[in-house]
């Protein structure tokens, strides 16, 4: 119905300084008790130890990230359990927490989902989704990341209602030397170099460059995405209270949409963070960035530029029984969209502003139960100030269990093509967005249990109940049909759980299992005309499983693979499908390594998004070369 949607989605895209990473070996072997002590920063912007973390919280840790063969970020995602990733070829790409992750045909994308690299949102103003060929990783300079299902907007803002993935990269002192990765196989290569070094006393630094090109290709299109990136980080123990961090990223890159136009999209940012730890355990952060991003389509296909300006600052105490996490923020992202086919926006460029001030408190009322409430007040273009509370409750009866609960707000703002937009056809208006079009809401109860089982087993449970309102819909005009025009007609529930299990079954074998449900109770409003189905709020799966092993054959060899299973998409109906990716690496050498991974092995292809949006994915296989000098 909407086939104009290409254009849309093709042109609408903390840790402290002075920590060290943990070598691959030392991962490896950490006993479970010891991992499920390695801190986390997403659930409190502050330290704190994964299992005392009140939410449904899971560590991709820096040697998941290298064994799993993966060289995307969409593909080092799927690690996640909690995290539903659905791929239709290497420029179709969908990432989501507890669904609503959208219905192309409804021209509705997955834009409840915070994602930031070192405290750098990469998520689009322009729609608040995330363009999934333009954040990139060279995966071995990653530390952790931390993504949690469930919403941070307390802390995070008003995008992450569903979730939040925080990407958080290694110090530079980790990554001395020369590091260089050859890949090759039959849909990508991949070209990665690194330098490591000290200039002076307690600085560090690295510089990289990265190449990376899929390709794909069928009997009527050519469908491929090319990449550059060229980047640095410099890391400076200033004094034994001081850190600063700076770092920055330069990207090009194309990709092919069969017989559509092909597109270019480049971009480049820049971050500083100095960080305070206090004498009397407290720390002041204080951090900016800089980011713009384009993209432009062939053939006077369109384009569009966007600058990003971003302060915040933070302070973090104890008193007493309290710890107080304060802070606030402002960013500014100036735009202009320009000659897109049928695609206006009215006006064509803007100023987005946004401003916060935050403030949580963990308060201790026993040694062992601990009690969380927080408030952001947030204003923004389109949106006057935004209250976003939550309130967490945790406790430990012993020192391997935690339980805890959640009850939180957490809202998705409008945006330019919430509120600008003006499509047609030929002379046509086919549709056009609303000044009144009202922000889409969550309030969430979550509870859930964080186990040690034994020293070789751990469990964590979470289930949640979700109550939504005024989601966005499409609606036909009053009195008439033409033009449609964004709403805020359908409401409802959901409800499921996430669960993943850590299990050592020896020395040498390790497995993760995972598992999701997610039940949608939507239904329209009073009033509201169901011009379109429920299923525009999101075409989700209902089941989702996956089991990681995970295996070192003496010093040497190791082998990964990752079972996954995902249920059918209801509307438009896609089969649920089963496959297998797999991992053989050799360390033939302390400062070389050789490897082979293969993905989707089970099937020549199979479909992950309906036939209307997304081509097949195919099996593909490739060898890895990486040496540290």
């Amino acid at each position: 119905m909407f086939r104009i949607t290409w254009a849309i989605a093709g042109l609408l895209g903390v840790q402290s300084g002075a920590a060290r990473a943990q070598s691959i070996e030392e991962l490896r072997d950490m006993p479970l008790a010891a991992l499920s002590r390695l801190d986390v920063t997403s659930v409190t912007r502050s330290n704190a130890a994964l299992a005392d973390a009140p939410a449904s919280i899971y560590v991709i840790t820096h040697d998941d990230i290298v064994r799993s063969g993966t060289l995307t970020l969409p593909g080092i995602l799927r690690l996640a359990p909690n995290l539903q990733v659905m791929r239709g070829g290497p420029n179709d790409i969908i990432v989501a927490a507890r669904g609503l992750s959208g219905n192309e045909q409804a021209q509705n994308f997955s834009n409840k989902l915070l994602v930031l690299i070192d405290g750098r949102s990469v998520y689009s103003p322009l729609y608040s989704g995330v363009y999934w060929d333009m954040p990139d990783i060279l995966p071995e300079d990653v530390e952790r990341i931390e993504v949690i299902s469930g919403p941070g907007a307390t802390l995070w803002g008003s995008n992450a209602v569903n979730g939040v993935i925080n990407i958080i990269t290694r110090d530079a002192g980790a990554s001395q030397g020369l590091y260089a990765t050859v890949v090759g196989g039959n849909r990508t290569y991949d070209l990665g170099l690194r330098y490591g070094g000290q200039a002076g006393d307690g600085i560090n630094y690295r510089i990289f460059a990265k190449r990376h090109e899929n390709f794909e290709s069928s009997d009527d299109s050519d469908d491929g995405s090319r990449r550059t990136q060229l980047g640095f980080r410099m890391d400076w123990d200033a004094s034994a209270q001081d850190s600063v961090m700076l770092q920055g990223d330069a990207h090009y890159g194309s990709l092919s949409r069969g017989l559509n136009p092909s597109e270019a999209f480049y971009g480049y940012d820049l971050l500083a963070r100095w960080r305070r730890e206090m004498p009397s355990g407290g720390a002041i952060q204080l951090q900016a960035y800089y980011d713009h991003n384009a993209r432009e389509i062939d053939h006077d296909g369109g384009r569009f530029a966007l600058d990003t300006y971003d302060v915040e600052a933070q302070y973090g105490f104890q008193t007493g029984a309290h710890a107080l996490v304060l802070g606030g923020g402002a960013r500014i992202s100036s735009y202009e969209i320009e000659n897109i086919p049928g695609l206006l926006f009215v006006p064509n460029r803007r100023r987005l502003y946004l401003a916060n001030i935050f403030a949580q408190d963990s308060i201790a009322l026993t040694p062992r139960l601990t009690a969380t409430a927080g408030i952001k007040l947030e204003g923004r273009t389109y949106t006057g100030l935004t209250m976003l509370p939550s309130v967490r409750l945790s406790w430990k009866p012993d020192d391997a269990t935690l339980l805890w609960s959640a009850v939180s707000r957490a809202v998705r703002s409008p945006t330019p093509f919430d509120e600008d937009v003006v499509e047609s056809i030929g002379q046509t208006v086919f549709l056009t967005a609303l000044s009144s079009f009202r922000s889409e809401k969550l309030t969430a109860f979550e509870l859930g249990t964080r186990l040690l089982l034994s020293p070789s087993a751990s469990l964590s449970v979470s289930g949640f109940y979700n109550v939504y309102d005024d989601l966005r819909t499409v609606d036909p005009a009053p009195g008439g049909f033409l033009p449609l025009r964004w709403g805020n007609g359908m409401k409802g529930d959901s409800y499921g759980l996430d669960a993943w299990a850590d299990i050592r079954i020896a020395d040498w074998w390790r497995v993760k299992p995972g598992y999701s449900l997610l039940i949608h109770k939507l239904r329209f409003k009073d009033g509201a005309v169901p011009l379109l189905g429920l299923s525009q709020a999101g075409n989700d799966p209902r089941h989702r499983a996956s089991l990681r092993s995970s295996m070192d054959i003496g010093r040497e060899i190791n082998v990964d693979a990752d079972l996954r299973y995902v249920s059918a998409l209801p509307d438009p109906h896609v089969p649920g499908y089963v496959e297998l990716g797999a991992r053989l690496g050799w360390q033939f050498s302390e400062r070389a390594e050789l490897s082979v991974s293969g993905f989707n092995l089970l099937h020549a292809r199979h479909q992950e998004l309906p036939l209307s949006q997304a081509a097949p994915i195919r099996r593909s296989v490739f060898v890895a070369l990486k040496w540290t000098m």
